[in-house]
């Protein structure tokens, strides 16, 4: 892939990022940051980019000139509906988006719909109605008004060995989803965050579902959006993608920090849902995001003893089998 292309991609990203012209200025400036960040990387001028695509709407059909193999438009698309369905929904805007990158990029319509529907179960197998496994005999208390006023409920269904290996588990699954070059598996790394939570949440006894995930992540400063942006930026200016084919293997050093801060960004937040559900929700914004910063910093230090368990999941995923792998909140263990 040549810079040229690369720049393609990363401008259909940004213009996906934005398309649904509600992103709030923390989404906006969390992009900008990272475009900052990249750009001192890259012979890229990514924050002249990200102005152009913010302030300039460039036009697609013009944009995706560069991407002459049906590989490179595939990626682009796959990627593009990544982004639109990283903050679990997509309005009319980012559906009009799609469908006018679909047809710039000359895309059958049965390609993009099959993209949209894999990228949809992947999304919603986040909140689906499972938890944690109980032991025998243990069950689950329900949510009640009392919990909700900051009463702590108690230990959770399951045993702090279980939850540890269970917040441990997914974070190697979802460093090893970072070290793939199919952009499907970047689209499992949230989904699998969310499902995180949802099951921790879950495991203390409280009702959850999909919007009460995505609002205990958001609480800390982590943006749903900008996150996959970022993973997209890894990839194409870590070189991971190469020929969109190139393997794994030759991929592997490169990602080698990359998969590292996914790995962190994860158990961090299942730390941090660990504490505020079994403290009965009591933990305010400000606590909340210094703990995240304060266990981030923690986690990153971890990753790399966990790099060989990391590469070994790699090797073993399958990408076709994503919706399975997110209700199941985890690689096999």
């Amino acid at each position: 892939m040549d810079t040229q292309q690369t720049k393609s991609i990363l401008t259909v990203a940004l213009m996906a990022a934005f398309a649904d012209g509600l992103k709030d200025e923390r989404e906006r400036e969390s992009v900008r940051k990272l475009a900052e960040a990249f750009g001192a990387e890259s012979s890229i001028d990514l924050p002249a980019l990200y102005r152009e695509v913010l302030l300039a709407r460039p036009d697609l059909a013009d944009v995706v000139k560069p991407l002459d193999t049906q590989g490179l438009r595939q990626y682009a698309y796959e990627m593009a509906v990544g982004v639109v369905n990283s903050d679990g929904s997509q309005n009319a805007a980012e559906a009009a988006f799609l469908a006018q990158l679909a047809a710039a990029l000359q895309l059958p319509t049965s390609a993009a719909e099959t993209v949209a529907q894999q990228a949809s179960a992947i999304a919603d197998a986040a909140a689906e109605p499972t938890a944690l496994a109980a032991p025998a005999g243990v069950t689950t208390a329900a949510a009640t008004p009392a919990a909700v006023a900051g009463t702590v409920l108690g230990k959770a269904n399951v045993s702090d060995a279980e939850m540890d290996k269970t917040i441990l588990n997914a974070s190697i699954t979802n460093a090893a989803l970072e070290l793939l070059p199919e952009s499907i598996a970047s689209m499992a790394i949230i989904p699998l965050q969310l499902r995180l939570v949802y099951r921790i949440g879950k495991a203390y006894g409280y009702e959850m579902d999909s919007s009460n995930a995505k609002d205990f992540i958001a609480t800390l400063g982590v943006g749903l959006t900008s996150q996959y942006v970022e993973q997209i930026g890894r990839k194409l200016l870590g070189g991971l993608l190469g020929g969109l084919g190139g393997g794994l293997g030759r991929s592997l050093g490169r990602q080698a920090a990359s998969s590292g801060l996914t790995f962190a960004t994860t158990y961090a937040i299942g730390r941090v849902a660990q504490r505020y559900y079994a403290g009965g929700r009591t933990l305010d914004t400000a606590t909340l995001k210094q703990t995240f910063a304060s266990l981030l910093a923690e986690a990153r230090g971890m990753a790399p003893q966990y790099q060989s368990r990391i590469e070994q999941a790699a090797q073993t995923i399958d990408t076709r089998n994503l919706v399975s792998l997110v209700k199941q909140g985890e690689a096999e263990r």
